[in-house]
């Protein structure tokens, strides 16, 4: 996100926050539409090390099967979905082939994914 820098150390204490105001899932429209997802809805995002919840935000700009988010604002923890491996060269986490589920997060049961036998894999940057 142009508006952040980094993790938003710096960038959350200016203006930009009114340009990014929280960290959204965006997924695409085919994907969000087989589990049920609207633009705007609360969804668990899991992986076999974590969970968070994020607001999906529907998006041509994702290909089918994958998901991105960002990891600014600290209450998303959205970096408890990735793993401890890392680069080889760079020990940059992997963020870019983490596998999860998405599904559409439910008052009753907002800390469970749905499995839908349909992974995806995340980018957060």
């Amino acid at each position: 996100m142009l508006s952040q820098y980094n993790v938003g150390a710096q960038t959350r204490r200016t203006g930009n926050v009114a340009w990014h105001p929280e960290d959204v899932l965006e997924l695409h429209p085919h994907d969000a539409e087989v589990r049920g997802i609207n633009d705007g809805d609360m969804v668990t995002l899991a992986s076999r090390v974590g969970r968070t919840t994020l607001r999906a935000e529907i998006s041509d700009r994702m290909p089918a099967g994958v998901v991105y988010t960002t990891f600014h604002h600290p209450v998303t923890g959205a970096n408890v979905v990735t793993t401890e491996n890392s680069d080889w060269a760079t020990n940059c986490p992997e963020y870019k082939v983490t596998a999860v589920q998405v599904a559409l997060a439910r008052p009753d049961r907002s800390s469970e994914a749905a499995a839908t036998g349909n992974d995806l894999v995340t980018v957060v940057d």
